[in-house]
């Protein structure tokens, strides 16, 4: 790539900024030269007792004797842990530092109070523990765990209260989004339990303005993620959790979080699948964030539920259901133009289920590490939708940015029939047009480009599926093709999880001009 490329691609990443988020990689860029440290206190702070109602357990990723396994890899420390750890990446050290296994299933009381103990022995040389994300999550999973557990320790107090002073100076409004969010989570705890002003004007401060843009209308989380969608879901029901069972602060903030809780629930119920998946579109993966059927649980016991029909809009995406097909598309940006971080290229991408199982799904995501894995996962190949030239739809580069984007227009949204363009190919002379409709009881879906195009179609593994002339046949379903010139079968790779990957059947279909495909 020439220079001239180079500052092509970083000025269409960059000129999408806010002027916080410059503000605040200043801020950051001259904490490097100084930078923040852990206080010591003069006085150890009070705690509160703070009530729950029971929440979502985590899943066990701690194995006894500081061996753990995070995103399916497993490491064993022996007698000392290494909280700087990265050779699993630094996605895998993060979820170390989370410490999110304190509330796990079945953890042993006493060998959570020795695994923070142990990190607090660390704490003078720590390093990827003290980024704000890790720290922010890491104050929720300790303040759960010592109040669940009715834990009263002095010594751990003034170091999560450090902590937390420490976290206002690194709020991470040079990102925004999610990391943002999680700050704001972590005060909110960190005011509750230390019944600490300063903390809530500060939680309060992010939170209301960032509930009310990032849940959009429709109720989806505006990063365009399912996985995050319900990342984000499990930590607004948390805080409601927090708020609404304690007289604190006058329960100001009980009625946007019950709000935005039902709306997310919501978007969340009409976005599912029968069998309980999530789609995989954008960066999600199974095993990271809890699944729809305990998050709904979870919402009951808070008393919290979502009586009407929801309508996907604003989030971009649309879902239709009938006969055997449940059918999920994605008609919207890539995400917030200042944030879209974990955005792929997938622009008007689909997955299939038919009777109640997957058959074209999404190729997942196995890494946030930038390697040709990473690229390929992001890439508008990996997606069903259409490549043209070879390129992306939209240029996504490194682990998580993105410079020129799709823009999209729909231009006919009802229950039968969508029909959406997008720009993403402008630079190469046309646009594409896809329409999905129902007809009868097929689904049919008709591209259109201006050039030579072609179709990508990934199934499930082990989906039995056979080439036979111009049509694809399953055990109880036949996709036909009209228009295309060429159809190349190849195994590509399914990405259902991190570090977890499966070979799989995938087709190219190439065509001129115009495809139209039958699903019956």
């Amino acid at each position: 790539m020439s220079i001239f490329s180079k500052v092509d691609v970083l000025w269409n990443t960059v000129k999408y900024l806010k002027p916080i988020q410059w503000r605040y990689r200043a801020k950051l860029w001259c904490q490097r030269f100084f930078p923040q440290c852990l206080q010591a206190l003069d006085t150890t702070p009070g705690r509160q007792i703070l009530n729950f109602v029971p929440s979502i357990p985590n899943e066990i990723t701690y194995l006894g004797d500081n061996a753990f396994q995070f995103l399916n890899l497993q490491k064993s420390f022996g007698k000392q842990v290494n909280w700087e750890f990265v050779e699993y990446g630094r996605l895998w050290g993060y979820n170390l530092n989370y410490f999110e296994f304190l509330n796990q299933k079945g953890m042993n009381v006493e060998d959570g109070r020795k695994l923070i103990r142990d990190f607090m022995q660390h704490l003078p040389k720590a390093s990827m523990g003290m980024e704000p994300y890790p720290l922010s999550l890491r104050s929720i999973n300790w303040i759960r765990f010592l109040s669940c557990n009715s834990i009263n320790d002095v010594d751990i107090d003034a170091v999560l209260y450090a902590q937390l002073k420490l976290l206002i100076h690194k709020l991470e409004y040079h990102l925004l989004g999610n990391h943002l969010l999680e700050n704001g989570f972590a005060l909110l705890f960190g005011a509750y339990y230390f019944n600490d002003h300063a903390f809530y004007k500060k939680a309060k401060t992010i939170l209301r303005p960032e509930l009310q843009e990032q849940v959009l209308g429709d109720g989806g989380h505006f990063e365009r993620s399912p996985m995050y969608h319900c990342i984000m879901l499990y930590r607004v029901l948390d805080c409601y959790n927090l708020v609404h069972n304690s007289a604190l602060f006058g329960n100001e903030l009980e009625d946007i979080l019950k709000e935005k809780a039902e709306a997310m629930l919501g978007w969340l119920e009409e976005v599912v699948y029968s069998d309980g998946r999530i789609p995989l579109l954008n960066d999600a993966a199974v095993g990271v964030a809890p699944v729809a059927k305990d998050l709904i649980e979870y919402a009951q016991r808070l008393g919290i539920f979502c009586d009407k029909k929801v309508r996907l809009k604003e989030s971009g995406y649309r879902k239709i259901r009938w006969e055997k097909f449940e059918l999920f598309i994605d008609v919207g940006e890539v995400g917030p133009d200042y944030q879209p971080g974990h955005a792929h290229a997938d622009t008007f991408s689909f997955e299939l289920y038919i009777n109640g199982r997957p058959v074209i799904v999404d190729t997942g995501t196995s890494t946030y590490v930038v390697n040709n894995t990473r690229f390929y996962e992001r890439s508008t190949a990996a997606h069903n939708t259409v490549v043209v030239c070879g390129q992306n739809s939209s240029q996504v580069w490194a682990a998580h940015r993105v410079a020129r984007r799709a823009r999209v227009q729909v231009f006919c949204d009802e229950e039968e029939r969508i029909v959406a363009v997008h720009d993403g190919y402008k630079r190469l002379g046309c646009l594409h047009t896809r329409k999905v409709e129902k007809v009868g009881k097929y689904i049919r879906i008709t591209d259109e480009v201006d050039r030579e195009g072609t179709a990508y179609l990934h199934f499930m593994p082990k989906e039995n599926v056979v080439l036979d002339g111009n049509r694809l046949l399953g055990s109880d379903y036949c996709i036909e093709f009209d228009g295309a010139r060429e159809i190349e079968p190849f195994t590509s790779m399914y990405s259902p999880e991190f570090n977890k990957r499966e070979e799989r059947r995938s087709f190219r279909i190439s065509f001129d001009r115009r495809l139209e495909t039958i699903i019956q």
